[in-house]
């Protein structure tokens, strides 16, 4: 009895590339180099543009993490101002930039309430310094 064999499709296309790959090289002297240094090229390329756009993205993934300390350490300056009872009828606003400097603008009651809002805020984790733009709702005797 006699068997036969099938050859898969798959199997069958790489033999037939195969051969053709070899009837190229036979014909063409130096085919094959020069078919592997276009690989290398295209490789070298594609390398370059990979490690461009991971240095985007590094890049903006250290802007976005700079963004959010800053929003964490003016929502502690804020919970600090806001619980604080010689401050509950203060008009206050914080900005902190990504170098940890609080700027605190609006009006207090008095002197010593501004001392306490420039105190909490320099004491708040985070922060660097303390630019103090607050003015007073009563005149300074």
């Amino acid at each position: 009895m006699m068997r036969s064999s099938r050859i898969g499709p798959g199997l069958a296309l790489i033999a037939l590339i195969a051969v053709g790959m070899y009837r190229v090289e036979a014909q063409q002297p130096g085919a094959g180099e020069k078919i592997g240094e276009r690989l290398d090229d295209a490789a070298s390329a594609v390398k370059r543009t990979v490690g461009k756009a991971g240095d985007a993205v590094k890049e903006q993934y250290s802007r976005a993490k700079s963004s959010v300390h800053a929003l964490s350490i003016e929502g502690r300056v804020y919970s600090r101002l806001h619980w604080e009872k010689s401050l509950q009828d203060a008009t206050l606003d914080v900005s902190v930039s990504n170098d940890g400097t609080a700027t605190l603008t609006g009006s207090v009651a008095d002197l010593a309430a501004k001392a306490t809002a420039v105190d909490l805020t320099g004491r708040t984790v985070g922060v660097v310094r303390v630019v103090n733009q607050l003015t007073t709702a009563t005149a300074a005797p």
